[in-house]
């Protein structure tokens, strides 16, 4: 069917939209795919839905390439199976609850681990039943704080989750690469550059767990790559490598010394330089170790004063810190909390008032990199006065380390690190699109999934947890693909395969434009035709078109009277070609199908 611009429903839009950050939600808007319904809540139109469609089709191409099977969870869940996974209090403020006239608990899906087991808990019982490949491409609700960047992160949108149901962890590993060989075959399809990275599994809990990164400026998401293997990793999966111990006999005794006006990191090493020098070295920031205090909220409300100890030339990364610790969520402290601490200085804080034993009670986390003889410079727990030659392991003990400390170009590669390949780490942005992990048996195990094996025993079901963003990916290839005049999409996922516009007042154009499109749908080829009369310039048309972005355009104007011929242009590449009007539909058949 050719989709025609004089009825079409939209309005394409000069303006940026003004609650727009990123680029790809600016041309969304402007193109009429998507229209704003409330903050993280959009309308999808036409044009946005042959799109979504399309990305829909190329997962399920390949979801069912591998034997999975398609089903659907209603959206509107109970709370009795996410109460005995204990997530209906995990996920805090973060999913909508509601009630029914009977004052009956329920929730809009987030995700459906729990439904997913409960229906093969319902249908099955033997191992002859599995591996059992489960999936579903459907709406989820989570209540984001902070709903931005268009579709990229709403609080409504569509995903594909799949499950994987198997005897044991052999076939758990079997299931989790076939899903990742269709995962990558899935995201080459869909047209954008993308990385494998490893992940952390969240709340959702699990072992092996990687992320399908699309490589974008405007992703919330920081990885790193390694200059020299192929590591690759989200910053919140970044594992340190810890040195050594070190051997102290030879480092002095600890000992409080005056420190006035240091206010900051670097003045405090100054000072340390001008009148408590080493005797091997210069100090610099990296010897120093800075006390950040935060405070943890646990799922079930109770609040936890928590020190992260990390060496002075680093900060606390907040994503990497909840990263390590989700569900739990954290905040920096605040004057009110630090006042209930009578024991803790402003400014001045050292492991000597920190600690589980201690009289704050305060647990005390360190960086990976504060190992057993490693010499710092810290709080003395007294205003005005640092500790030097504090000894980890000889003068105070940590209740425990935490991967917390900001990664940066130029750190160490954790596998290199490992092998003496000397490689570092570069930073870089991206935009989650898939993530794949071994959920193993905690689901299973609290909704009581059981299937006899082959020896007649009861064995508890290990499972595999596998998402895609599909509105996402929507987003993930405009971004990755548009330009300067607009949307520039890739032929499998774009909205036609050809705009055809009539750029002219004579009916001839119009006809020969029509006919085209007629000869050319006839042949199976998506036709957006532009074939607005009146007022409608052909500079119009043509902005319009680089806005939409259709992969090819077939221009009809002057040229059909003084040469018989059209201009057939790529949007991508921008080559234009004129060729005779009796052989356009055969060109651009060839094109199509290439």
């Amino acid at each position: 069917m050719i989709l025609r611009m004089s009825s079409l429903f939209v309005r394409t839009l000069r303006d940026d939209p003004a609650d727009a950050e990123v680029p790809s939600h600016k041309l969304l808007v402007r193109a009429g795919y998507i229209r704003r319904a409330a903050p993280g809540i959009y309308t999808w139109l036409p044009l946005g839905l042959r799109v979504l469609r399309k990305v829909e089709g190329i997962i399920r191409d390949e979801m069912d390439a591998i034997g999975a099977q398609e089903l659907s969870f209603p959206a509107l869940l109970p709370r009795e199976p996410y109460e005995a996974t204990n997530r209906w209090t995990e996920y805090g403020p973060n999913i909508f609850r509601l009630k029914d006239r009977k004052d009956g608990d329920y929730l809009l899906g987030p995700t459906h681990e729990e439904m997913f087991t409960l229906a093969v808990k319902d249908l099955y019982s033997s191992y002859k039943d599995l591996p059992l490949a489960l999936y579903q491409i459907q709406t989820k609700y989570r209540d984001e704080a902070r709903p931005r960047a268009g579709i990229l992160r709403g609080r409504e949108f569509t995903m594909k989750d799949s499950y994987s149901f198997d005897v044991d962890d052999a076939g758990l590993d079997a299931s989790y690469q076939r899903h990742r060989d269709a995962y990558v075959r899935i995201f080459d399809r869909l047209g954008f550059d993308y990385v494998i990275v490893k992940a952390t599994s969240g709340a959702m809990g699990g072992s092996r767990s990687e992320e399908f990164l699309a490589k974008a400026a405007v992703g919330e998401d920081t990885y790193v790559r390694c200059t020299t293997c192929d590591y690759a990793a989200n910053v919140e999966a970044v594992e340190v490598a810890p040195p050594a111990p070190l051997a102290y006999d030879d480092v002095p005794a600890a000992h409080a010394e005056q420190t006035p006006d240091t206010p900051t990191i670097d003045t405090l090493v100054d000072l340390l330089n001008a009148e408590h020098p080493r005797d091997d070295r210069a100090w610099t920031a990296g010897d120093t170790l800075k006390n950040v205090l935060v405070v943890l909220t646990h799922p079930d409300g109770t609040r936890e004063p928590v020190a992260i100890g990390v060496p002075g030339d680093r900060e606390v990364d907040p994503k990497r810190l909840e990263g390590q610790l989700e569900p739990i969520t954290v905040e920096a402290m605040d004057e009110a909390e630090l006042r209930k601490h009578p024991t803790l200085v402003k400014g001045y804080i050292g492991p000597g008032a920190l600690g589980e034993e201690s009289p704050s009670g305060i647990r005390y986390l360190v960086d990976p990199r504060v190992v057993e003889g490693t010499r710092w410079v810290t709080g003395a727990d007294v205003a005005g006065s640092h500790v030097i030659d504090l000894v980890a392991g000889r003068d105070f003990t940590p209740d425990g380390t935490i991967e917390a400390a900001d990664v940066r170009d130029g750190d160490a590669c954790p596998r290199c690190a490992e092998t003496g390949a000397g490689g570092t780490l570069e930073t870089a942005r991206g935009i989650e699109m898939g993530h794949i992990f071994q959920l193993g048996r905690k689901y299973a195990e609290a909704l009581d999934l059981k299937v006899l094996d082959v020896n007649g025993k009861l064995v508890t079901v290990t499972m595999g947890s596998y998402g895609v963003g599909v509105t996402r990916a929507v987003a993930a290839i405009a971004e990755g693909t548009l330009d300067e005049r607009g949307l520039c999409w890739p032929r499998n996922v774009a909205p036609a395969d050809v705009h055809v516009v009539a750029a002219g007042k004579d009916d001839a154009v119009f006809a020969a434009a029509e006919e085209i499109a007629r000869e050319l749908d006839a042949a199976g080829v998506q036709v957006l035709l532009d074939d607005r009369a009146g007022k409608i310039s052909p500079g119009v048309k043509f902005k319009d078109a680089e806005l939409i972005g259709v992969p090819t355009r077939i221009t009809v104007g002057r040229s059909l009277a003084e040469s018989g011929t059209v201009e057939v242009q790529d949007r991508r590449t921008d080559d234009r070609q004129d060729v005779a009007v009796g052989s356009v539909v055969d060109h651009v058949v060839a094109v199509v199908k290439a």
